[in-house]
């Protein structure tokens, strides 16, 4: 038996017995005639001292362990002399009787530890080694309890836990596929499936009514810190439900998750936003309600003074930050340089402080009288000791969106963005088509399977602009951790979407045929969400990035470091494959 009991487990009562433990070496100490070995597992963390004048050969052996040896340890539980109320197992330690090593370890290239000295690279490099850290051992966990906390709720709610396939047909709307030739058909491919849409859909036809899935999706699409190349959904579709039935269930689910995960209990329903009003208050789709700062529209105060930015903008936008009246010259520019990054691409920003004594200083005093700056101070409700922000800019969604990047950096600066406080809600009637400069035509905002709402279907024939969808986004601290629609049952409304969306015919045929014929069956109505369980993990944990609570996540190039992945195939994996690259030329 390599352990009786785990590194994590042992008490003070349990003083007086011997046992048996196995794991890491973490750190050793010398103290005297006495050696401390911390020895660590999945569970935690156990002391055990080396006696040299009870044992000299064995606290010999113990001074010879390197960091990550794996140990096996046989000795008798003591209450602990200096007790570390920091661990759970503080209070006791093992007096060693014996010392086996069943592996040794070279010397780690980074401290295994919460604050490793490892950069990003190393760690993804020698994952294995990172997640040994409780740190991350502690994400994977909540992780793996989540799954749990999901399968318990959906199963008390009547669903079926359903698979889909993984090789799957390329569909052209949405983000870019990643593909797999079949060597049995040659000039053929399969697509990793970017979610089981159509499938889950299938499944309503079918008529298993409430169908889930914990699923890995697959898109190739550039990376940033709430994406992977694969990462994994919690899909769902119901039957014979409307817009309300989902979002109660859901947002039921939500709440059970908060309080079992979390401790929070979050008994006030969610707010419901519409999609335009909060790009107009946010400049956002998934605003973070932890704070205030919603935007104000100044074109009838700001405009027609002789200030040429302004006279000319189609759109000029304010934010108001309480009690940052007391920025530098130095900090206000730093402002304006962050909004002029390619990234933001703003061509700068007018500030306006509003002072003890209720008078305004603005950056554009010069262009503006004192009772024009008193009409901005009422418009944005601003007291002494504010500051106001300004951006303006000849197109209204990109400037939105610009305010958008300022208002979050002011929340982040201010400190107003707290980890431990969850601001939920839904964002609800979103357009149903958007255009594409790049395609030259409107596209399905989310997918051509959402559903428009009922009083906007007589407008696909008129204005299909101006169309809103059935659809529904969870946004939590300004993270979209879910959506999902109203599906369309109907084939001829079906066939009506593809054309709006410049599919001929028989192109819709092509690739939606199975779909579309299996709603002559008698498709029952149905709609559906998909929560990102990598989003929700990490909002529990509190991280920044996705990646940490993967267990072996890509990096920001879509590179697996560990396993060198996407590597290049060998010349005959490649002519069985019937792919016309020969990689001979370019050696």
């Amino acid at each position: 038996m390599y352990r009786t009991k785990t590194c994590g487990e042992l008490r003070l009562a349990d003083a007086g017995q011997t046992v048996t433990i196995s794991g890491w070496v973490q750190r050793i100490r010398k103290m005297g005639g006495m050696t401390f070995v911390d020895i660590r597992d999945r569970y935690g963390i156990t002391q055990v001292v080396f006696n040299n004048e009870v044992d000299a050969a064995l606290c010999e052996e113990a001074n010879h362990l390197g960091r990550e040896f794996v140990v096996q340890i046989t000795g008798k539980v003591a209450e602990r002399y200096a007790k570390n109320p920091e661990m759970p197992t503080g209070d006791i330690e093992i007096e060693a009787q014996t010392l086996t090593v069943l592996n040794r370890s070279e010397v780690p290239p980074f401290t295994i530890e919460d604050e490793s000295d490892g950069g990003d690279d190393i760690r993804m490099k020698y994952r294995y080694l990172d997640l040994r850290r409780p740190c991350v051992r502690a994400n994977i966990e909540l992780r793996h309890r989540m799954t749990m906390e999901v399968r318990r709720y959906l199963d008390s709610k009547g669903f079926l836990e359903i698979e889909t396939p993984m090789l799957v047909g390329s569909t052209p709307e949405g983000a870019r596929d990643f593909v797999v030739p079949s060597r049995m058909n040659p000039g053929q491919f399969y697509a990793l499936p970017q979610s089981p849409q159509t499938l889950k859909q299938l499944l309503m036809v079918s008529g298993m009514d409430r169908y889930f899935q914990i699923v890995k999706c697959f898109r190739d699409e550039d990376l940033r810190a709430d994406r992977q190349p694969e990462f994994t959904q919690i899909d769902c579709e119901m039957s014979f439900v409307n817009q309300d039935d989902i979002i109660n269930l859901f947002e039921g689910m939500a709440k059970h998750l908060f309080k079992e995960l979390r401790g929070v209990e979050l008994t006030e329903p969610f707010i419901r936003m519409p999609w335009a009003d909060a790009m107009r208050l946010y400049g956002s789709d998934k605003p973070d309600l932890r704070f205030g700062m919603t935007f104000v529209e100044l074109m009838d105060v700001l405009k027609g003074h002789g200030f040429s930015v302004f006279d000319n903008a189609a759109y000029i936008g304010g934010i108001c930050a309480t009690g940052a009246a007391n920025y530098t010259r130095k900090q206000l520019d730093q402002l304006t340089d962050f909004v002029k990054r390619p990234q933001i691409g703003a061509k700068g920003m007018v500030y306006a402080r509003v002072e003890a004594d209720g008078n305004v200083k603005s950056s554009v005093d010069k262009f503006y009288t004192q009772e024009t700056l008193q009409e901005l101070k009422k418009a944005m409700n601003a007291r002494p000791g504010d500051l106001i922000l300004i951006l303006s800019g000849d197109d209204v969604m990109k400037t939105r969106k610009q305010l958008c990047e300022l208002r979050l950096e002011m929340g982040r600066q201010l400190g107003l963005r707290d980890k431990n406080k969850f601001a939920c809600l839904w964002v609800v009637d979103f357009p149903m088509f958007e255009w594409s400069d790049e395609e030259q035509r409107l596209m399905a905002m989310h997918h051509p399977f959402t559903h428009p709402k009922d009083e906007d279907i007589p407008l696909l024939d008129t204005d299909p602009a101006a169309v809103r969808a059935d659809a529904y986004d969870m946004v939590v601290n300004g993270v979209e951790v879910g959506g999902g629609s109203i599906r369309i049952h109907d084939s001829e409304l079906q066939a009506k979407m593809f054309e709006i969306l410049g599919f001929t015919p028989e192109k819709a045929q092509e690739q939606f045929g199975f779909l579309m014929n299996a709603f002559k069956y008698g498709a029952p109505p149905h709609g559906g969400l998909a929560y990102g369980l990598d989003r929700w993990v990490s909002l529990f944990a509190g991280l920044d990035s996705i990646r940490d609570c993967i267990a072996f996540p890509k990096n920001n190039s879509g590179r697996d470091v560990m396993l060198d992945a996407p590597a290049a195939l060998d010349q005959k994996q490649l002519d069985e494959l019937n792919l016309a690259i020969d990689i001979r030329d370019k050696e």
